[in-house]
């Protein structure tokens, strides 16, 4: 037997090694390590409850909003604040929108690379790749003309030897399937989705003033919505919104789910590879502000060994954090779990000295706490929710997810996979984008009954608030499921934890020795080159890592 390590997974966001231990050229076991020290509790505590969203917020930059959207509905937990409608239609628009660009992002620019090759689209015909183009969808951008133009871009970065984002790749590789014309046309379409993603997250911009990290406040937004003023949220401002979220809805429907499904055509032996654990979970998206009103957009589900049929509400008590292989120590010992109420954060780095060959998998070998749900792990994000949703027959989940796999030609059993969870993100973006003509809808229709409403001051004030307090905030975010848990004592912040996707999906193994979902799925690859590693890539890709989210650095410098 013989060890390969990926070090660093390219095309995600932050600090993550895979070592997977290969009899033959078949992984047998695998093992998931975040780099990275992670403190971003430590920065919080002991500050102002009301500003924490603001620090928590800049855990990470891609999936940005969400750790701010989490933080404030911890502290709106804690302190019992009601949230104006109005500010709770325009963060599930700030949600929404995220969840689109976020998936769409994902797909073109960190995942398609891995099932497209740039380099045989100057192989294509772009008459030919017009035609493919065509019988997938109306999209406006389908000419020979322009994917002639695209060609032609492509293959001057090629002879001049300036291949930038297309550099590095494992081009020949056996199991790049597409043919030229399907490469072509994802290739341009790749570049349209840079161009678009810019557009669309004006969203943010118009009701956050920025993004990213956009602008909140505990207790509602900090956008007025004025008809009158030139400066707050006005009909014109509403209106670029409308179109922003048509032209979400468009990019969608005629270019991303069209070529999901075209190049998935080509892959369907990935359709049975990349699964691991057979455990699902969501924690929910409410509906509201508020988990403890019982309405969710997202219902809170756990799914174990594949048994939909037999799904479970979310009991929030059962979750857990362990440490035994991680980068830290708890006070009563590094084998039992801590719910994250109780949670601790106390580094303790017992690695290999730098440079080294290998991690000492038996001990600690990972920044990243490992999250248990009744005590098993469980795999978070797109395609847990679409599994829930399928189970409850919710937002018309069923006949969308059965009305694509009947075009692939492939059983349900098929979601539970590599290319399945790359589908499942697809379907989600389009039942997120439907979602916000909804909101919209009901946003403008609130507004033109003339309430205006964007903010709850009644418990702005710390001499308001209870002396002894705790919460938590939900939040679906793109990667899976966010929670984040905070106690208030004496105005300050006493303790928090953010138990965030990429720790669920990602973490090392826990006491029991179980693997979390990164190490499971990669069981049984079977690599046609250890030396380029494009089964693991594709694999861990599917679940869009975001390792900021899971690991942070600060250094204090003494003056």
């Amino acid at each position: 037997m013989k060890r390969l390590v990926v070090d660093p997974i390219t095309r995600i966001e932050g600090h993550l090694r895979i070592e997977a231990v290969l009899e033959g050229n078949r992984i047998k076991s695998a093992y998931s390590s975040g780099t990275m020290v992670r403190g971003i509790e430590i920065i919080l505590k002991g500050r102002d409850p009301r500003e924490a969203w603001a620090f928590a917020q800049r855990i990470c930059g891609v999936c940005t909003t969400v750790h701010a959207f989490a933080s404030i509905r911890a502290v709106e937990d804690a302190l019992k604040i009601k949230v104006p409608k109005n500010a709770s239609l325009i963060r599930k628009l700030m949600i929404g929108t995220l969840f689109v660009h976020d998936h769409v992002v994902h797909f073109y620019h960190l995942h398609a690379l891995d099932w497209v090759n740039p380099l045989e689209a100057l192989k294509a015909d772009p008459a030919k790749t017009s035609e493919l183009a065509q019988k997938l969808s109306d999209y406006g951008k389908s000419s020979p003309s322009y994917f002639k133009e695209v060609q032609d871009r492509i293959r001057q970065q090629v002879e001049r030897r300036q291949l930038g984002i297309f550099n590095k790749g494992y081009w020949k590789h056996p199991d790049y399937k597409l043919p030229p014309e399907a490469n072509l046309m994802a290739v341009a379409h790749y570049l349209d989705a840079l161009n678009w993603q810019a557009q669309i997250v004006q969203v943010h911009t118009i009701f956050g003033g920025k993004n990213p990290h956009p602008n909140f406040v505990v207790g509602g937004m900090a956008c007025p919505i004025d008809l009158q003023s030139d400066t707050a949220i006005n009909m014109e401002k509403l209106g670029k919104v409308k179109s922003l979220i048509d032209s979400m809805i468009d990019f969608v429907e005629k270019v991303y789910l069209p070529d999901l499904i075209a190049i998935a055509s080509f892959y369907k032996h990935w359709f049975e590879k990349g699964e691991g654990l057979g455990n699902f979970l969501v924690l929910g998206e409410p509906e509201g502000d508020s988990h403890h009103e019982g309405r969710f957009f997202i219902p809170p589900t756990f799914i174990k060994n594949r048994e939909i049929k037999n799904y479970e509400d979310v009991d929030y008590s059962k979750i857990e954090e362990y440490v035994t292989h991680s980068y830290y120590k708890y006070s009563l010992g590094d084998e039992k779990g801590l719910h994250p109420f109780e949670g601790e954060t106390v580094l303790n780095y017992t690695g290999p000295q730098p440079p080294y060959e290998y991690l000492n998998v038996e001990s600690k070998y990972s920044w990243l706490k490992a999250p248990r749900y009744a005590g098993l792990p469980a795999e978070v994000g797109p395609l847990a929710r679409i599994l829930a949703l399928y189970a409850r027959d919710m937002l018309g989940s069923r006949e969308l997810v059965d009305s694509h796999l009947a075009k692939l030609g492939i059983p349900f059993q098929a979601m539970y996979s590599t290319m399945g969870r790359t589908l499942a993100r697809g379907l989600e973006t389009y039942i997120y984008a439907h979602a916000m003509k909804k909101w919209y809808d009901e946003l403008l229709e609130n507004i033109k009954s003339g309430d205006t409403k964007t903010f709850n001051g009644e418990k702005w004030e710390p001499s308001t608030w209870e002396r002894d307090v705790k919460g938590f905030g939900l939040m679906e975010a793109p990667r899976g499921s966010l929670s984040h848990w905070v106690h208030i004592k004496d105005g300050k912040i006493a303790n928090y934890q953010a138990v965030v996707p990429t720790t669920w999906n990602a973490s090392p193994r826990d006491a029991k020795g179980q693997p979390s979902p990164y190490e499971a799925s990669l069981v049984g690859h079977e690599l046609v080159n250890p030396e380029e590693p494009l089964e693991v890539l594709r694999t861990i890709h599917s679940f869009d890592p975001c390792l900021a989210c899971a690991v942070h650095l600060i250094t204090v410098y003494n003056t």
